[in-house]
């Protein structure tokens, strides 16, 4: 141990107290022994330090920070340095502010649309996710403090997140799950991760010894691992699975409870003393003193901010090349979001950004000849006839429409699901309204994530900027007026509907546990290999220039090609490189994303791409044999400028195995990526156990982990227990406070257990096992 001299110094009562929190963001120091406290904070998109009073939800404003795209929306720039560079400046803001721990990013696969927090990751695909989150921890970390990737691991839903149990097959836990978290222990070195609230296959991931055991044992990670606030559930199990830090302070609760279970021999010392050696080289890592203090140029930032929105933002139809629109062109501003823009998600991730742009701003000062604008809806979905018809009038006398529409900040959040992915009513009229008067409407998206666009064959052209950050309103319009060449691509599939996305049947998780049945089969994996059409698909992003691939070679594991600029404008095109084995006998995707590269060439320029791939890119997890193996024979390699666009192809032959396990004539519905059908015996066969209970016994007493929201199944007590939480949530959507009424959320799907640690003792122990005694009668 590197501080053992200094650990013998600490009594059993100090050493346990540095394995919580000394309040919510900061741990406890040690002064006789020169031990200090350090800071962490939010900051997965930009820097969210409380100047005041403290929460986990945003209910409280933060300082000014640069508000960068959210992960969702940097992941279409398919841009490494780019990610970096976001980091990089991130980490400066949060060391100007002596915050050594960063949260963030977070790397949770999409497993499906509709979760609430999709804004916050970056992609269906762990590849682009692992590689993409990488970046941002070394740029985090360059400023000599901690990147905190998160949440570890298979937090895919919102709904009943402190408590569902997540339950996925060996395989697709180690082919999507954790591929995102292995790349980046093993490519960036964070010094800290954070658990995820939910249990992994019957354990809560705080305390799932399999889950530490990869990340310590096989992966190398020598950090810490920190709770999610309020993540933990038994501290003594926790600490022996190697969480080090509970966050936030409980007030000496759990402390009192290491102490308790090692004098009761029933945790050894040596336990307690390894995370206290842990935790100690963290501190002392990306403590601050001695240290320069860090200035911010903000104004520089703010512009380094409106440079990645440009390389994020994803044009999806061009018809008839009606962008850029030339100069001179009678435009009518259509819709709320031009004026107001929806820039980024809610709850943890809110920044209070240092300032923000609109564009309708923007688009007011440029060449264009705007001749009005409309608000067009409200915002929070209410009709309203008079803004149609105004917005409609404005339509008529212009030569274009520029139409801001998207999803409004109730939808996406921290704590709650999407319910659909539709647009909402209001808005879908108003752009039937608009397209009846006007044939040349552009539609300018904001939302985090996939949407339904069953208007997109009735406007000539769609740009979507995801969730651009505070420099989103001009970026746009520089993509619009061609100041700038869109590059983004998307990083997740649009569906045509929601009823095609191959977990729709079984996301999410009701009550106890949510079944992973499609597998591996999320996102692409599953509409090509199931060969079903989408809106767009992985990859795909329009630019104004064109692109020719051409003089494919491959050796060995080295893949080289030119990439021509044919058309007469510079831009930027993202190549890449999907491997198919089509004579495969195990189960498997079609295609699988295994390198890209972002080339940026001027009219008529070639440039060689080369990609260098590994034996790791051709393999599949075994769980029989504990390892990654290669099925021998042929694999296809695929250039493309998406996942349906391929341009050159060509064929490499591995060594390897004959598979013994995962043969398609084991599993028929999984050899045909018929995932919506898939029986419980087939996925047990998978599992290689019986499924648990995937719902409550309604009749059965609530305990300390059971939930709030079960609550509302009891007696009285326990129905207005729920109902006044509700109350306040539909109050504060109400008076218009949507990220507020969706953080309350929050509180619904707290088990009874966090009661008493989230309120420091406030609310006793003994008080809550009280309610629960009401409750239950």
């Amino acid at each position: 141990m590197k501080y053992k001299n200094l650990i013998k110094q600490m009594t059993l009562e100090e050493k346990a107290s540095l394995m919580s929190g000394e309040n919510f963001w900061n741990t406890k120091a040690i002064e006789r022994l020169g031990i200090p406290s350090i800071m962490l904070t939010d900051g997965p998109h930009g820097l969210r330090k409380q100047g005041g009073k403290a929460d986990h939800l945003g209910l409280n404003k933060s300082l000014p920070a640069t508000c960068y795209p959210t992960a969702a929306t940097l992941a279409n720039s398919w841009d490494k340095s780019l990610v970096y560079k976001v980091g990089q400046d991130i980490g400066k803001e949060a060391s100007s502010e002596k915050v050594s721990v960063l949260l963030g990013p977070g790397l949770n696969i999409k497993r499906n649309p509709l979760c609430g927090r999709n804004f916050e990751y970056f992609s269906e695909d762990p590849y682009l996710t692992g590689e993409l989150a990488s970046e941002m921890v070394k740029g985090i970390q360059s400023n000599g403090i901690s990147a905190c990737p998160k949440h570890y691991a298979v937090n895919s839903q919102e709904h009943m997140r402190m408590t569902i149990d997540e339950i996925v097959d060996e395989r697709s836990l180690r082919e999507i799950y954790l591929t995102g978290f292995e790349k980046v222990v093993k490519e960036s070195n964070p010094y800290t991760m954070m658990s995820s609230y939910n249990k992994v296959n019957g354990d809560y991931a705080n305390e799932n010894q399999n889950l530490t055991d990869i990340l310590y044992d096989e992966w190398g990670f020598d950090g810490v691992i920190v709770t999610d606030w309020g993540g933990n559930n038994d501290r003594v199990a926790g600490l022996k699975a190697h969480n080090q830090l509970e966050m936030p302070s409980t007030n000496g609760i759990t402390d009192k409870e290491i102490v308790d279970a090692i004098q009761a021999g029933t945790l050894d010392e040596f336990i307690l003393d390894e995370a206290v050696d842990q935790l100690l080289t963290l501190i002392f890592k990306v403590g601050f003193e001695n240290k320069e203090p860090v200035h911010v140029d903000y104004e520089e930032h703010h512009s380094k901010a409106v440079e990645a929105a440009r390389q994020s933002i994803v044009l999806l139809k061009n018809e008839n090349r009606i962008l850029p629109l030339k100069a001179g062109t009678n435009v009518a501003v259509i819709g709320d979001f031009a004026k107001n823009p929806r820039y980024q998600g809610a709850g943890s991730s809110l920044i209070n950004p240092y300032k923000l742009s609109n564009s309708l701003d923007h688009l007011q000062k440029s060449s264009l000849n705007i001749t009005g604008y409309a608000q067009g809806f409200k915002r929070m979905g209410a009709s309203s006839s008079k803004l149609v018809q105004e917005a409609v009038s404005l339509a008529k006398s212009a030569e274009a429409v520029l139409l801001f529409i998207g999803l409004d900040e109730s939808k996406e959040a921290e704590g709650v699901d999407r319910e659909d992915l539709k647009l909402a009513q209001n808005q879908l009229e108003l752009v039937e309204a608009i397209t009846k008067v006007n044939k040349n409407v552009i539609v300018v998206l904001a939302g985090g994530g996939a949407l339904e666009l069953p208007f997109a064959d009735q406007v000539q052209g769609i740009i979507h900027t995801y969730l651009a950050g505070q420099g989103g309103g001009e970026a746009v319009v520089d993509l619009l007026l061609g100041k700038f060449n869109p590059s983004g691509k998307l990083s997740e599939t649009f569906p045509i509907q929601y009823t095609d996305v191959p977990s729709s049947d079984y996301y999410p998780g009701k009550q106890a546990s949510s079944e992973h049945k499609e597998g591996l089969f999320i996102g692409y994996r599953y509409f090509e290999t199931a060969n079903v059409p989408v809106r767009y698909p992985f990859g795909y992003g329009l630019s104004y220039t064109t692109f020719e691939y051409s003089d494919i070679v491959i050796d060995g594991l080295h893949v080289s090609f030119n990439l021509t600029n044919s058309g007469d404008v510079a831009g930027a095109e993202i190549a890449q490189l999907y491997i198919e084995k089509a004579d495969s006998v195990i189960f498997r995707s079609k295609k699988e994303l295994k390198a890209f590269d972002k080339v940026y060439l001027e009219p008529g320029e070639t440039k060689q791409v080369s990609l260098t791939l590994t034996d790791r890119d051709f393999s599949y997890y075994n769980p029989e044999i504990k390892d990654w193996e290669i099925e021998s024979g042929n694999y296809m390699i695929q250039i493309g400028s998406s996942i349906q666009e391929i341009h050159l192809e060509g064929t490499v032959e591995m060594a390897g195995a004959s598979p013994s396990v995962f043969l398609k004539n084991s599993y028929p519905y999984y050899a045909s990526a018929n995932v919506k059908q898939i029986t419980d015996s087939e996925f047990e066969s998978l599992l290689g156990r019986e499924l648990p209970p995937k719902s409550w016994d309604p009749h059965k007493e609530l305990g300390m982990n059971d939930t709030i929201n079960q609550a509302q199944y009891k007696n009285w007590v326990g129905k207005l227990l729920y109902n006044s939480i509700m109350f306040v949530h539909h109050f504060l959507k109400k008076i218009g406070k949507p990220l507020t009424a969706n953080n309350v959320y929050f509180v619904i799907n707290m088990p009874f257990r966090q009661i008493d640690r989230f309120s420091g003792g406030k609310v006793s122990k003994n008080n809550v096992e009280r309610l629960l005694r009401w409750i239950n009668r």
